[in-house]
């Protein structure tokens, strides 16, 4: 086992929750009187948190007090309707309990709020990540380092023990600002052309090669 402890991004890397957060920025965009979005633009919007998402569906020259009023709306549908089409990709949740069978840590952070992490991680993952962390006050938005140091902590690891595995440009710059060695995945929302060009230097296209590579069955990823 190459490292104790794997710590995974949630959205387009253990869960394919476009559907559902599209549906959710929609119907908040219907009740602002707004456009609707569609799931190729969605897929960009991801990453960043659900301000992000609700600044990116609103579109340019929206007010950040039109946004303040719209994100608890969007926090809202979410709530409702974030578990309807979501699912784990294909292979993610036997890979996990493998690398818990084999002795590793495992934990999940994500850029939504603290509270829909915690759920979506019990309803599709129950008993399979030790920690699960979310936005919320005193822990920032990834990039920035915070939710993969409180999982560091609770874990006990250290940075050296620790890879971190995501799906975007947001997870190659956590795992840097974060000191930790990255898996990039190729099977999320963002592109394999993407990655590469946000420096993405291990990219891995199953949870079976992630596997591989993590119980030392595998050199590196293509």
């Amino acid at each position: 086992m190459r490292y104790p402890a794997v710590i995974f991004d949630m959205d387009g890397t253990v869960l394919n929750t476009l559907e559902d957060l599209l549906t959710s920025l929609n119907l908040t965009l219907d009740e602002f009187g707004l456009p609707r979005r569609d799931l190729g633009e969605m897929r960009h919007f991801v990453g960043n948190g659900m301000r992000y998402q609700i600044e990116c569906g609103a579109g340019p020259g929206i007010p950040p007090e039109k946004i303040d009023r719209m994100l608890p709306v969007y926090v809202k549908n979410y709530a409702v309707h974030g578990a309807e089409k979501t699912r784990p990709y294909e292979g993610v949740p036997e890979m996990i309990r493998r690398l818990r069978a084999a002795g590793c840590k495992t934990a999940v952070v994500s850029n939504k709020n603290d509270a829909a992490v915690r759920r979506l991680a019990d309803l599709y993952f129950p008993g399979l990540f030790d920690v699960s962390v979310g936005e919320r006050e005193g822990i920032r938005k990834k990039p920035a380092p915070d939710s993969v140091n409180e999982v560091l902590q609770k874990l006990g690891v250290s940075r050296q023990e620790a890879v971190y595995v995501g799906d975007s440009e947001v997870d190659i710059q956590t795992a840097e600002n974060a000191g930790l060695d990255l898996i990039a995945v190729g099977w999320g929302f963002r592109t394999r052309e993407e990655l590469l060009e946000s420096g993405a230097k291990r990219i891995f296209s199953s949870p079976e090669e992630v596997e591989a590579f993590l119980l030392g069955r595998q050199d590196q990823g293509s």
